[in-house]
């Protein structure tokens, strides 16, 4: 006989299968490396406008800026450091390297268009910073060339099919 798990309820329910186990695993995984990303991401576009702010990115900047600890700081900076993104050295400020400054400036823009996109919708100016530093992470590229088409005052592109069809 199977072995039963109770749900939240307490009703019993068949054990997941060792394929669905892995499939769990897997998904659990590709969360795991997108918010790594989401924090990378985070922290080269902090460093980038603590440097365009102040002239440098101290860690305790950094910290207030997320709202983390130091030693939150300390490790993330490290490996961020390994992963080529930023540059640092003891005692001194944080830096951008080439790749960690391109990818400040592709977060930057990403922030700026879904800022831009929800304040065209009428969401409050706060509400829509505070919401684009979720979205600007999730959001695909064609996703994001539709907010720049709509800002832009420009119509989507139509297929063929579409536009005979709106043409009658």
């Amino acid at each position: 006989m199977a072995p039963r798990a109770r749900s939240a309820r307490g009703e019993s329910a068949p054990a997941l299968k060792a394929a669905t186990l892995a499939e769990h695993a897997k998904h659990h995984a590709r969360t795991r490396i997108a918010h790594a990303r989401e924090l990378a991401e985070d922290y080269v576009e902090a460093v980038a406008e603590l440097i365009d702010e102040g002239g440098r990115a101290r860690v305790t900047d950094l910290a207030k800026r997320l709202g983390v600890s130091h030693v939150s700081v300390v490790r993330t900076v490290a490996r961020l450091q390994r992963d080529g993104l930023l540059e640092t050295e003891p005692y001194r400020a944080i830096g951008l390297t080439a790749e960690g400054r391109a990818l400040a400036a592709k977060v930057q823009r990403r922030h700026e268009i879904v800022v831009r996109f929800l304040v065209a919708l009428g969401v409050d100016p706060a509400a829509a910073r505070s919401d684009a530093e979720g979205i600007e992470h999730h959001v695909s590229d064609a996703t994001l060339a539709a907010f720049e088409r709509h800002l832009a005052g420009r119509p989507a592109p139509r297929t063929a099919a579409r536009a005979r069809k709106h043409a009658t």
